[in-house]
C-alpha cells in the first residue's frame, strides 16, 4: 500500500492566500484619514454657515429688513447711518455683467476653437497657456485695470473717473476667461465623435455641425461653466476694490465709482471699525446676502446639469 505523495506538502491553496494583514490595515488607516479630512472640510462649512448666521441674527435685531432692503443709501461708518444693501447688490451686477458680457463671448469661442479647430498639437499647447492667465493674482489685474485700462479708456471716453465699474469689469471678465474657456472646452471635446461624423454623414458643414449638434449636446456643461463664473465674478474682491473704487452711491453709471459688496467687507475688515458695533456686523448681513446668492446660482448650476445632461456609450 503506497501513501499519497502530495499529502505530506503544505496545501497549494495556502500559497494563493498570502497575508494580507499589513495591506488591510494600511487600507483602514487611509480610509480613516480620508473620512477625517471630509468631516474637517463638512465641519468648517457649518461653522462658518453659522457664524453667518447668528451675527446677521445680531444685526437685524437693531436694523430691520424692510429698512436693509429699501433704503437708498448705505452709510453705516457715517453718523447718519443707512443700510441700504441695494446700493452694494447694483455695483455687483453692474460690474459682474460688464465682466459676463466680456467672458462668456470669448470664452465659449476659445473653447469652441480648442475643441473643433485646432489640430491636436496645437491644443495640446494652446490650452495650458490659456489656463496660466488663471494662475495671475487678482491683485495684478486690478493694478492693470487702474493703471493701464482706465488711462486708455480715458483717451476716448471724456468724463471717465480714475475709479470707475467700467474698466475693473473689462479686466474682471479678461480675469475670468480661462475659467469659461477651459470648462466649455471639455464640455465639448466630450461630446462623442459619431454625433459629429452623422451630421457630416448627412452633408452639415462644419460650423452647422458646431452650432446643430456640438453645442447642444454639451449645452450642460457649458452653462455650469457660465454659472460658476459668474459667481466668480459677484465674489471677486482685489481687483474690484483697487479698481472701481470705495463710494457706494446706487445706480448703474459705469464710468463713476462705486463699492461692491466684496469691496466694502474688505473696508471694515481694515480694522478701523470697532468690532462688535453696528457697523461691524453690517459685514456679516453682506456676507450673508453675497453667500445666499451664489447659493442660488449653484442650486440652479446643479438642477440644470442633472435636468439637461446627456449621457452617451
Amino acid at each position: 500500500m503506497t501513501s499519497n505523495p502530495l499529502s505530506n506538502q503544505p496545501s497549494n491553496s495556502k500559497l494563493w492566500q498570502p497575508n494580507r494583514a499589513l495591506s488591510k490595515s494600511v487600507e483602514t488607516g487611509v480610509k480613516t484619514l480620508f473620512a477625517l479630512f471630509a468631516f474637517v472640510s463638512v465641519i468648517t462649512t457649518i461653522g462658518i454657515v453659522l457664524t453667518l448666521i447668528f451675527e446677521t441674527v445680531e444685526f437685524f435685531q437693531e436694523v430691520s429688513i424692510w429698512r436693509f432692503l429699501t433704503d437708498t443709501q448705505w452709510t453705516p461708518l457715517f453718523t447718519n447711518q443707512q443700510f441700504g444693501i441695494m446700493v452694494l447688490i447694483s455695483a455687483t451686477l453692474l460690474t459682474s455683467v460688464i465682466a459676463i458680457a466680456v467672458a462668456l463671448p470669448l470664452g465659449l469661442l476659445a473653447a469652441i476653437c480648442l475643441s473643433e479647430y485646432a489640430p491636436a498639437k496645437l491644443r495640446k499647447w494652446l490650452k495650458p497657456a490659456l489656463e496660466v492667465l488663471a494662475g495671475v493674482p487678482t491683485v495684478v489685474f486690478g493694478y492693470f485695470a487702474l493703471f493701464t485700462v482706465t488711462p486708455f479708456l480715458q483717451t476716448f471716453i471724456p468724463g471717465m473717473q480714475g475709479f470707475n465699474a467700467l474698466s475693473a469689469g473689462l479686466v474682471l471678465g479678461v480675469s475670468i476667461i480661462p475659467l469659461v474657456a477651459s470648462l466649455s472646452e471639455d464640455a465639448l471635446y466630450s461630446v462623442p465623435r459619431s454625433l459629429r461624423e452623422g451630421a457630416y454623414a448627412l452633408g452639415s458643414t462644419k460650423r452647422e455641425t458646431i452650432i446643430s449638434v456640438v453645442l447642444p449636446a454639451a449645452l450642460s456643461g457649458i452653462v455650469a461653466s457660465f454659472i460658476l463664473a459668474i459667481s466668480r465674478a459677484i465674489g471677486e474682491t482685489m481687483i474690484l476694490t483697487i479698481a472701481a473704487g470705495q463710494n457706494p452711491q446706487l445706480g448703474f453709471n459705469p464710468l463713476v465709482p462705486i463699492q461692491t459688496m466684496t469691496a466694502y467687507i474688505v473696508q471694515v475688515s481694515k480694522g478701523d471699525t470697532p468690532a462688535g458695533s453696528l457697523a461691524y456686523k453690517t459685514i456679516f448681513a453682506v456676507g450673508m446676502t453675497l453667500f445666499l446668492i451664489t447659493l442660488t446660482l449653484n442650486i440652479f448650476s446643479y438642477w440644470f446639469v442633472r435636468r439637461f445632461r446627456e449621457k452617451y456609450e
